[in-house]
């Protein structure tokens, strides 16, 4: 059993994300240990159905229906989806995950202490529906979104005592992923749907700390400032004041005429300028440059000379900026678009057909990636598992 003083002493500070000034150690793993002109080899699977490079190793840390910690009552949620690490006051590290279930979903944390041994678990969100990704926040907050028509984000708090606050100014819509642009202090949300949008939050106030006060805001859809075809091959996008964020009338997505489309709309992260995001129905990584307000394809499977990522969905960044991007079918890799614009898998699963890779997020120090398998070998979503992996 735990200590429930050492418990508590895990609880305080929270600070620093996983998707900030991390994951150099694996961009020099990969391209100095293990690849030739990144041309990354993945070994046999191994004892966790697990493909890497050489030198890299896997574990299991949480399994979907079963305890956490052993003599503990709580269980690891079903269907783990996206996924985020925060930071503790004595070097350990929080990574929260999302419950993508209709009815019974949430999100849940696993605490680690400073040499990586998980010694606690709980739940930080309950009875929401579909949480499927979400968004780490500087202030250490967990936005989780629900993937359903009528769905709305949650700010939930990694401590496991705060309570989860339903935060409806950032849309009622069917939300998959949150990115937080640290400098102009905007909000980026992805939908998926098949002609989904994307959208920006702006806080109408800070609070004491100089954080977006989410609780009343202007959310806003993206729209075509220029016609690519025939001004520029480049797409520059303008912004418009949703007319009714709540939907109460008409889906957020048809409030706006001319908006732009986004065929299935699902991870997102912010990297110097640039709001990442990925969509699965064309199976394209965007790259949107929130200082001029251009708009590119980073990549398209049916363009590119080495298409092997396909069944886009989870994204993050390295501190290089190198692109992390799971898979949701393809072949159930974990793909790297590195900053040179080269192209390789990291992680391949084994005998996970009727699953999908979700939850990608490096641990604090950048030494720990962490990913599910968000149905198992199964197929069923009691049968999620959890992974870390380490490169050296």
């Amino acid at each position: 059993m735990v200590d429930l003083a050492k418990r508590r002493f895990l609880k305080q500070g929270f600070c620093g994300l996983s998707v900030y000034g991390v994951g150099a150690i694996w961009a020099n793993a990969l391209i100095g240990g293990c690849s030739s002109q990144h041309g990354v080899q993945l070994q046999a699977a191994d004892e966790n159905g697990v493909k890497l490079p050489a030198g890299f190793r896997s574990r299991i840390i949480a399994n979907s229906s079963q305890p956490v910690i052993s003599g503990e009552e709580f269980l690891w949620h079903a269907a783990p989806d996206g996924g985020a690490c925060f930071s503790t006051d004595n070097a350990g590290w929080i990574y929260v995950s999302n419950s993508e279930v209709h009815s019974s979903g949430g999100a849940s944390a696993l605490v680690f202490s400073s040499d990586g041994e998980v010694v606690d678990a709980y739940p930080i969100l309950e009875n929401t529906r579909n949480n499927c990704a979400g968004g780490a926040t500087p202030w250490g907050s967990w936005l989780s979104c629900e993937e359903i028509d009528a769905g709305r984000v949650w700010e939930c708090y990694p401590d496991g005592q705060t309570s989860a606050i339903v935060r409806p100014a950032l849309g009622v819509f069917n939300h998959e992923a949150v990115a937080f642009d640290e400098k102009n202090l905007h909000l980026y949300l992805t939908e998926d749907k098949t002609d989904g949008c994307l959208y920006r939050f702006t806080s109408n106030q800070l609070d004491r700390k100089g954080f977006p006060d989410l609780s009343a805001g202007n959310l806003e859809v993206a729209i075509m400032q220029n016609n690519p075809v025939t001004e520029s091959k480049r797409v520059v996008l303008d912004w418009v004041a949703m007319p009714d964020p709540l939907a109460q009338q008409q889906a957020t997505r048809y409030q706006v005429p001319a908006v732009m489309k986004f065929n299935g709309g699902e991870g997102i992260t912010y990297y110097n300028e640039q709001i990442i995001f990925t969509t699965k129905g064309d199976n394209r990584v965007w790259s949107y440059n929130t200082k001029n307000q251009q708009l590119d394809i980073l990549y398209d499977a049916k363009e590119s000379l080495t298409p092997i990522l396909t069944g886009v969905d989870n994204v993050t960044v390295s501190q290089t900026g190198d692109i992390y991007v799971a898979e949701d079918g393809g072949d159930l890799q974990i793909v790297v678009i590195d900053n040179q614009g080269s192209i390789y898998p990291l992680a391949q699963l084994e005998g996970h057909d009727s699953s999908e890779i979700t939850g990608l997020a490096f641990s604090p120090d950048g030494r720990r990636l962490y990913f599910s398998s968000q149905r198992g070998t199964s197929g069923l979503s009691e049968s999620g598992i959890t992974y870390e992996i380490q490169g050296f």
